[in-house]
C-alpha cells in the first residue's frame, strides 16, 4: 500500500491535540511499550512527542513529514497495513522520529516511519517496502 504524504481531506486533518494510540507490538527495540499518546506543544510544531508507556515512559521527537519532507510516498507491506486495519491510504497518519546527530543536526528517520490508523488508534512502526529510496537520517535542519 503506498502512503502518500499529502493533506488529506478537510475532515481528516482535524487531529486531537493528544491522540491516543496502540502498539500491538511495541515498537522496534521497545517491545513492552505497548500503549502512548501523540501530543504538542502549539508552538514547538512542526514537531510533536510521542510519548510511550510500559515499563517505563519513554519520549521521542516526531514529525509529520507531510509538507516538511518533499516527495516523501512510503509503501507499506499488505502484513503492515493489515497489522493496524489500514484499507487505504487515507486512513493512515505518518510520524517520523527526529534525532540530533553529534554534529548537532537533526535528522528524521525516513525507513522506519510509524504508521497509525486514523480511526482506531492502532500503531506500528514499520520498515517501508521502499526503503532504498530514503535515508534513517535525513537531514533535517543543521546547526553548521
Amino acid at each position: 500500500m503506498r502512503i502518500l504524504a499529502e493533506l488529506p481531506p478537510a475532515e481528516a486533518t482535524e487531529k486531537p491535540v493528544k491522540l491516543e494510540i496502540v502498539f500491538p507490538n511495541g515498537i522496534i527495540g521497545f517491545p513492552k511499550h505497548n500503549r502512548g499518546e501523540v501530543f504538542h506543544l502549539p508552538e514547538q510544531l512542526p514537531f510533536q512527542w510521542l510519548r510511550l508507556h510500559g515499563p517505563t515512559v519513554l519520549h521521542f521527537v516526531v514529525i509529520d513529514p507531510t509538507g516538511i519532507v518533499p516527495d516523501y510516498e512510503p509503501e507499506l507491506f499488505d502484513d503492515d497495513a493489515n497489522a493496524i486495519g489500514l484499507t487505504c491510504a487515507e486512513d493512515a497518519y505518518i510520524l517520523n522520529i527526529v534525532t540530533v546527530q553529534e554534529n548537532n543536526e537533526a535528522c528524521v528517520n525516513l525507513v522506519g516511519p510509524i504508521i497509525i490508523n486514523r480511526h482506531t488508534g492502532a500503531a506500528r512502526q514499520v520498515v517501508i517496502s521502499n526503503h532504498p529510496a530514503y535515508s534513517a537520517r535525513h537531514a533535517l535542519v543543521s546547526n553548521t
